[in-house]
């Protein structure tokens, strides 16, 4: 499931965590929340960067799409 779908899906207050902290590791609850609203972080789906032993990490393209959300902006579809 692409980002466009599951991230409506997430708690107000994940989304907000998520733009503020753009770029940061993704805590394990967010990942179980966003894994619950439909993404699946082993797809290698276009969102999905590194997973390792420091945590989940978005692609720089998602990283650049939380940006345009954070600021009002519609981002184009993917």
């Amino acid at each position: 499931m692409s980002m466009e779908q599951w991230w409506p899906k997430l708690k107000p207050s994940t989304r907000e965590w998520l733009i503020e902290n753009n770029g940061d590791a993704v805590p394990a609850e967010v990942v179980l929340e966003i894994t619950k609203a439909g993404g699946v972080v082993s797809s290698g789906a276009w969102w999905v960067g590194e997973s390792g032993p420091s945590g989940f990490y978005f692609s720089d393209e998602a990283v650049d799409w939380i940006d345009e959300v954070g600021n009002g902006e519609i981002p184009k579809p993917r």
